[in-house]
């Protein structure tokens, strides 16, 4: 009983309440009924078995387009919608199990993990991603996006600080991480990159698809590392090693200066990701150096594409509280811009490559909703105090699940920003499950958050 009493106040410690207010919209109740009736008998379509080089049972996003996959941000992301289903509707059978597949997710991708710290994006049972780079400079290619930290430090917080299950792989984790700052880092501005357009998450993002390699210094992945250097210093001192920890703190106060110096743009009231390719000079200059008169002294060009990545900036707690203001005033509720009757819009209405046609390679982040940009600004909203304003996306996304699961039978993976209509890909689990986070929130309940 004591047992289970301090990982119920463990528990409470990833949860948090605000008190309802205001009514929500006419249909708002009848489509939480739907979508917790949806959700709470399917989910378990998402676990599978330890399988071929996926030594540890995991989680994989759901419908037959992922089915036996492991993904690196939808694991992570699926794991939080997970622990609401199991808040709000799940036996302590259900949770042992689930923790089996929630660890697995992290510890089969340091199983991966090579001595260089490089891991894969993607793991399947016969075949995982570093196939592909075989023989060739694995860091010519991009790597499991920064969020692993992240996963493991919300299952470590989850179950009341106990980080003991990841001791033996602690090695492998900070290789990882230092990986990341040894090879896809800008040392001029002190920003992460990407180092080409492959497995970037938001695929067909403008400020990195098609672009030069090792050019885009982009916000989505700024703003993650901004948060994976966070859950590295709670890591280390949940194992006893503050001062490992204390290292990836400075990498982090670095990465926020570096991000508020860089990537903030007074003139949008907004975070954008910038353009790292410029020709290099020589410094100091010299007699014999074209513009020798008065060369460059800025390290990059901030690329003023409206993503919505840029919302990132408050999820991460990058933003001040007067920039913050200025992202909600100026950005987030323009309607000729981002806000849509369903959600944020993932490129900006005014942006010229805005397009919703449907795309399955590349997926198409160029205006459609995707339900983890509705969540993470939505997350955003909430950290900065903007209630009112996550209270009306909450509302739109909730319509948004709930008619697809009435008119559908199931989840897809985007949407379009006007009608709420389905673009592509039914049967579509992973980060939609969400909406239940969200709707916990709005309702005043227990809600389970992200580290």
């Amino acid at each position: 009983m004591r047992l289970r009493l301090k990982h119920l106040a463990a528990l409470f410690c990833c949860l948090a309440t605000i008190p309802a207010r205001g009514q929500p919209h006419t249909n708002f109740q009848h489509y939480v009924a739907v979508i917790r009736e949806n959700i709470f008998k399917d989910y378990r379509g998402m676990f599978k078995p330890a399988e071929g080089v996926l030594k540890f049972p995991f989680i994989t996003p759901g419908s037959d387009q992922y089915s036996n996959e492991l993904w690196d941000w939808d694991s992570w992301l699926c794991n939080i919608a997970l622990r609401q289903i199991l808040l709000e509707n799940g036996t302590d059978k259900d949770r042992a199990l689930a923790l089996e597949h929630e660890r697995g997710c992290v510890l089969n991708f340091l199983d991966t993990t090579k001595e260089n710290g490089w891991t894969p994006i993607v793991v399947s049972p016969g075949k995982q991603r570093e196939d592909f780079v075989a023989g060739k400079n694995p860091f010519e290619h991009n790597m499991h996006k920064p969020c692993l930290a992240q996963h493991a430090a919300f299952l470590v917080k989850l179950n009341g600080g106990d980080a003991e299950w990841l001791r033996e792989k602690f090695y492998p984790l900070q290789a990882f991480v230092n990986c990341y700052y040894n090879h896809y880092r800008h040392r001029e501005t002190g920003l992460y990159f990407w180092q080409n357009d492959e497995g970037v998450g938001v695929d067909n993002d403008p400020s990195v698809f098609y672009r030069p390699p090792g050019s885009s210094g982009s916000i989505l992945l700024n703003c993650l590392m901004y948060k994976e250097l966070q859950a590295m210093v709670y890591l280390a001192q949940r194992l006893n090693q503050a001062e490992v920890g204390q290292t990836f703190q400075k990498h982090a106060d670095e990465l926020l200066a570096a991000l508020r110096e860089n990537c903030w743009d007074a003139k949008d009231g907004f975070y954008y990701s910038v353009d790292l390719n410029l020709m290099p000079y020589q410094r100091p200059v010299t007699g014999g150096q074209l513009h020798v008169g008065g060369p460059r002294d800025w390290d990059c060009l901030i690329q003023r594409l409206g993503s919505w990545s840029g919302f990132l900036a408050l999820w991460s707690g990058v933003a001040t509280p007067e920039e913050a203001k200025q992202i909600v005033e100026r950005n987030f509720r323009d309607t000729n811009t981002f806000n849509a009757p369903f959600g944020v819009r993932t490129l900006s209405k005014m942006e010229k490559m805005y397009d919703l046609h449907a795309s399955g390679n590349p997926s198409n982040w160029r205006g459609p909703i995707w339900l983890n940009a509705n969540y993470l600004t939505f997350r955003g909203l909430v950290k900065y105090g903007y209630t009112e304003d996550a209270r009306r996306l909450v509302e739109k996304t909730v319509q948004l699940i709930g008619k697809d699961f009435e008119k559908h039978g199931a989840l897809h993976e985007n949407y379009l920003p006007d009608s709420g209509e389905p673009v592509l890909n039914k049967g579509f689990q992973d980060w939609n499950y969400l909406v239940l986070n969200m709707i916990a929130w709005y309702e005043g309940r227990p809600f389970v958050e992200e580290f």
